[in-house]
Parts: C-alpha cells; sequence; structure tokens
C-alpha cells in the first residue's frame, strides 16, 4: 500500500463518520411529534376528532373485543356471514343506536374539553390548578365514553349464539382469543 494512501482512508472514513453523526444526530433531535403542531387540537389528529364526534370505537373496547366479546358494529357488518336473524338483527341494531348516540354525545365533549386544554396553553392562561380541573374533567367524559363502549360490548354476546361468537371471532383473527374465552 503506497503511504499517502493510508491518510486518504482515514480522512475519508473520518468525514463519513461526521457526516453520518451530524445527520444521524438532527434526525435523533428532531420529535416524533413535528408537524402536529399544526393540528387544531394539538392532542387530537383530525381522524381521531372525526372518531370522537361519529361515536367510533376509538379503541375504547379492545377488552371486551379482544376477549371474545364482540360489539354492535362490527356484528352488523358481518350479519349475514354469522347468521343474524331478524329478530337479532333487531336487538343488534337498537343496541348499536343507543351506543352510538352515548358515544356521539360524550365524545364531542370529550374533545370540547380537549380544545378548551389546548386553548388554555395557547393563551398562556394554564395554571397547575386549572390544569388539574381540566384534566378531572377530561378523565370523567373519557371514562364515561369508554363505559359505554364497554357496556354494549357485555350486553351483545347475550343476544348471539356461541356459534356466532366463535364465528364472529374467527373472521376477525381473533381464533386464539375465542379459544381462551372457552368458545372452541
Amino acid at each position: 500500500m503506497k503511504p499517502y494512501i493510508t491518510p486518504i482512508i482515514a480522512f475519508t472514513a473520518l468525514l463519513f463518520a461526521l457526516i453520518s453523526t451530524g445527520t444521524m444526530a438532527s434526525e435523533k433531535a428532531k420529535s416524533p411529534y413535528a408537524g402536529q403542531e399544526s393540528r387544531q387540537i394539538k392532542s387530537l389528529s383530525a381522524k381521531d376528532v372525526d372518531d370522537l364526534l361519529n361515536g367510533r370505537g376509538w379503541g375504547f373496547a379492545k377488552a371486551a373485543e379482544l376477549n371474545g366479546m364482540p360489539g354492535p358494529a362490527h356484528i352488523l357488518e358481518m350479519a349475514n356471514q354469522i347468521d343474524l336473524d331478524k329478530d337479532q338483527n333487531a336487538a343488534i341494531n337498537s343496541l348499536f343506536k343507543k351506543m352510538k348516540a352515548g358515544a356521539i354525545e360524550f365524545g364531542t365533549k370529550f374533545v370540547q374539553l380537549e380544545k378548551e386544554l389546548d386553548q388554555m396553553f395557547v393563551n398562556k392562561s394554564i395554571t397547575p390548578e386549572s390544569l388539574a380541573t381540566q384534566l378531572k374533567k377530561i378523565a370523567k367524559v373519557r371514562s364515561k365514553l369508554r363505559q359505554i363502549h364497554l357496556e354494549t360490548h357485555l350486553k351483545t354476546p347475550a343476544i348471539l349464539t356461541q356459534h356466532q361468537i366463535v364465528t364472529y371471532n374467527q373472521l376477525r383473527g381473533y381464533t386464539k382469543g375465542a379459544e381462551h374465552s372457552g368458545h372452541h
């Protein structure tokens, strides 16, 4: 090897390391929240707001759903595949409408409270006391919203046969969950 090649290789390696480290450092410094500062409500995406205002589940009923207790929305979507009869369909529809009305009411309240919290930060009017008060309001509404969804999942299986529940869980890809809940 020629004597001048080693320093060139060393310099190239050092330069590459510096460029790589600089790039990686700037990537690490960039927040995963970058871009979210332009949201109308910083803590909620547009999809979150849409889901909440329209009574969608927002993942609140996963504890029931993933443990073999279906909810009415997906049951209605799969009515033909799980052979819902006319009476079952009417009962599930009724349950769904009641759940959706409550979810819209409390979802709307939740969005409003999050918007108020966001505005408190925007206006720099927030204090530890007002923060605590607002968070208690948000937690109470969020809890009620989740309760609405979970209670509906508690009521839905009583309308279905065991076979329909097993079929539902299989169609949703929860065969393991169905086995664990005793529905083989």
